[in-house]
């Protein structure tokens, strides 16, 4: 398990495909493309997202409220040997992030609300979600596809992430098929430029950003997915 991760402050920005090309360039020649991309030159995440019973994230995000918390499985690149369960939190403008590695066989109990399997493990976040699951009823609600091309900098711990082809599925129980059926969220040529930093983020990066007149969102994946898929 990771240590208690902090709060960092979250942008977020809608940009078409030019928009997109542009700014990739001009960030490349700032920060440093983040070691995990391959060949491919992105990488692709798969999450499924749970809820509860009054599918409270998705209405506390419709009606704005604030703290708010997500719980997701995630996967990267169909790679069933690299699982991790997340809990995202979001306090006004500032996001935290904690996460701990698990199991297929794991993952597959907290989808079938199978709590006895998970029980015994003594990870922070896996107690929290096994809490949380079975007093509030956790089910997996939808499953948000994407792919990633992330840059990291030292300075801040600046991360920008520009993620393209943002899709979803309703049919929670093919989470694990490689060729798994999807619908786009977003319009064509339309992607999320996302950039995430601890107390301050560089001017330089600042003044990069405003250079293409991009549209600031406080857009969520889950909550866009959850609502084309109702």
């Amino acid at each position: 398990m990771r240590n208690q991760a902090k709060y960092r402050y979250e942008i977020k920005y809608i940009c078409s495909d030019l928009q997109m090309l542009q700014m990739e360039e001009k960030i490349s020649i700032l920060l440093d493309r983040d070691s995990h991309v391959d060949e491919k030159g992105y990488y692709t995440i798969r999450s499924l997202y749970f809820d509860d019973y009054y599918n409270s994230a998705f209405y506390e995000k419709e009606d704005g409220n604030n703290p708010r918390e997500k719980y997701r499985i995630r996967y990267y690149n169909n790679d069933k040997g690299r699982i991790h369960l997340e809990i995202k939190r979001k306090v006004g403008a500032k996001i935290q992030k904690e996460s701990c590695a698990i199991t297929e066989g794991e993952a597959a109990a907290m989808i079938e609300g199978q709590w006895a399997e998970i029980a015994g493990n003594t990870s922070k976040v896996v107690r929290n979600f096994f809490l949380n699951g079975m007093t509030r009823i956790f089910r997996p609600k939808i499953i948000v596809e994407y792919d990633r091309v992330p840059y990291v900098g030292k300075e801040g711990n600046v991360r920008i992430t520009f993620d393209k082809n943002i899709r979803s599925s309703s049919q929670v129980e093919e989470f694990w098929e490689k060729d798994l059926s999807t619908r786009p969220i977003m319009p064509s040529g339309q992607h999320l430029l996302e950039v995430k930093f601890d107390e301050f983020l560089p001017d330089y990066i600042y003044n990069t950003l405003q250079m293409e007149n991009m549209t600031q969102t406080a857009f969520s994946k889950y909550y866009l997915c959850r609502k084309y898929a109702i």
